[in-house]
């Protein structure tokens, strides 16, 4: 789980660095709006956040 925890604030992390730094994304011809990071890096550090107090819980 820590694993997992540790992949979604590395994601979570790339989305602030998206938002900071202005950064365009395209995929396929469609350009991803700026806010979608926004949105991304709340729900990577809330499951990130999330995911590591519960494998602390589940550790012997």
């Amino acid at each position: 789980m820590r694993l997992a925890a540790t992949l979604f604030a590395i994601f979570s992390l790339a989305h602030l660095w998206r938002l900071l730094r202005h950064i365009d994304v395209r995929i396929g011809g469609f350009d991803v709006p700026i806010w979608f990071s926004g949105v991304a890096l709340v729900l990577a550090g809330a499951l990130s956040i999330w995911l590591w107090t519960l494998s602390k819980r589940c550790t012997p």
